[in-house]
């Protein structure tokens, strides 16, 4: 696939569809101006004689202002609320963060694989968690790549391949590099918004029916009747507006699944890698719908269609899988991928590290500005190359790396000056003001502080 044309073309129409998405609020303002002035037109008779058209551009200044103070103040506060870390959208969905493989080979192998694509696009490592669902799913939730989160399903793990797995993940890193995070929490802000009109004409409707049984008792005005009117016509314009702006939404959310396809391609430039994950969700009897009450609100940041919804082909917030993997593979034939992977073994972690001498030659060799400018825009190369560093690390600094006392010690290691006069001091620093458990692991790593070279020091540190 020529993947820089699928992703200009993905945000030339994500362009499009954020406009219709302003525009749509613009038209619920009009809606509202035009509902309020009909209101008083037909409850007020003084108002009905005169020219309908005669409106003040103060009176419809002032509705269009309470609106878009109500949509803005709403979505605001949505947005706040969803912008709290990715750690919280995880949690709300049950995730486990996983600190320690163990001795799973497969959990391994994921964190190799998101710390391959941390250390090749230059961005921090974010902490992995483990959904307990048998579907095919991984997710990346966050505000910004500082707090960001990737999570992954039980069912990815265990029936996805190295490469289909890398191809996920890339996909998942890319929505985290493109800000797709951030752009979905503010069209949820804005749907928020404007929702926010239903509720307040619920409001109105419950504040008129009991004005009403005043009104009837004491013949009072039909201000009561204009409050039912324009509460009503709040309830209408707020419910309709929110499923078109949720159509718009998830229209936006479907480009931005072609974009981070073509992505995740460009990354790891192994076509067969992401678009092997989709075939094999379609192959799979456990497709890729997570069981879990919050998955809905998490739809769109799924890497597949994480939720059944209505008037699928309008509100699904992802690509058919054929439409998918047929941008990526054009010539496939249709067939999905029905059989599981072997399990992975011992030697799958040991493969890169025949090859680390000439890794870490280029690693030494690398010009800081060209590496500052491919930030976020890693390739195969830089792809191999942070393959080959994690696979250098010893294996007891890489756990201790991911477990929080431990961490601390490797970070203590990492720091220890080359001078035998200084490092003595350091240590000696160490032992009377460091945690006894954190002291306890430094010294049981000490040994490995030699087998450090200059490649691990920032992998070690920004994986923990």
């Amino acid at each position: 696939m020529d993947f820089f044309q699928a992703q200009d073309e993905s945000r030339r129409v994500t362009k499009i569809l954020v406009f219709f998405f302003v525009l749509a609020v613009v038209c619920i303002i009009l809606l509202v101006n035009l509902l309020v002035l009909m209101v008083v037109h037909f409850s007020d008779t003084t108002f009905a004689m005169r020219d309908p058209f005669a409106v003040g551009w103060e009176t419809v200044a002032g509705i269009s202002f309470v609106v878009l103070a109500l949509v803005i103040g709403g979505s605001l506060y949505r947005i706040w609320s969803l912008s709290g870390g990715g750690a919280r959208v995880a949690e709300m969905i049950g995730g486990e963060l996983i600190v320690d493989h163990g001795d799973d080979l497969k959990l391994r192998r994921l964190l190799n694989v998101v710390e391959e694509m941390a250390i090749a696009s230059g961005t921090p490592v974010p902490p992995v968690y483990l959904i307990n669902d048998s579907a095919i799913n991984a997710f990346a939730a966050g505000y910004s790549p500082g707090d960001a989160v990737i999570g992954v399903t039980q069912g990815a793990i265990d029936n996805l391949d190295r490469d289909q797995l890398q191809g996920v993940i890339a996909h998942e890193f890319s929505h985290i590099l493109n800000g797709d995070m951030r752009l979905n929490i503010r069209l949820m802000g804005v749907l928020f918004g404007i929702l926010m009109l239903a509720v307040i004409g619920r409001i109105l409707l419950s504040s008129s029916r009991a004005h009403g049984v005043g009104v009837v008792r004491r013949n009072r005005s039909s201000s009561g009747g204009a409050v039912l009117g324009i509460g009503l016509g709040l309830v209408v314009i707020g419910f309709v507006g929110k499923f078109f702006g949720s159509v718009i939404k998830a229209a936006v959310s479907r480009q931005r699944e072609f974009l981070a396809d073509a992505s995740a391609v460009q990354f790891t430039r192994n076509p067969e890698g992401i678009g092997g994950a989709l075939m094999r969700i379609g192959g799979y009897p456990g497709g890729s719908i997570v069981n879990n009450p919050e998955a809905e609100e998490l739809s769109h940041a799924f890497f597949s269609e994480g939720v059944k919804t209505m008037f699928t082909s309008v509100m699904a917030t992802h690509p058919p899988l054929k439409q998918r993997i047929a941008r990526i593979n054009p010539n496939w034939d249709g067939t999905f991928i029905t059989e599981p992977p072997p399990a992975p073994t011992a030697n799958e972690f040991g493969e890169a590290v025949s090859g680390f001498a000439a890794g870490a030659g280029a690693v030494s060799g690398i010009d800081a500005d060209a590496a500052l400018s491919n930030i976020g825009q890693p390739n195969e190369g830089q792809l191999e190359q942070a393959r080959n560093v994690i696979a250098s690390i010893p294996h007891q600094l890489a756990d201790a790396a991911r477990e929080a006392y431990s961490a601390r010690a490797v970070v203590y290691i990492v720091l220890l000056d080359a001078d035998p006069l200084v490092s003595s001091r350091q240590q000696d620093h160490l032992a009377e003001s460091a945690d006894v458990f954190v002291l306890s692991r430094f010294r049981e790593l000490l040994p490995l502080h030699d087998q450090i070279t200059d490649s691990m020091r920032l992998p070690l540190i920004d994986g923990q």
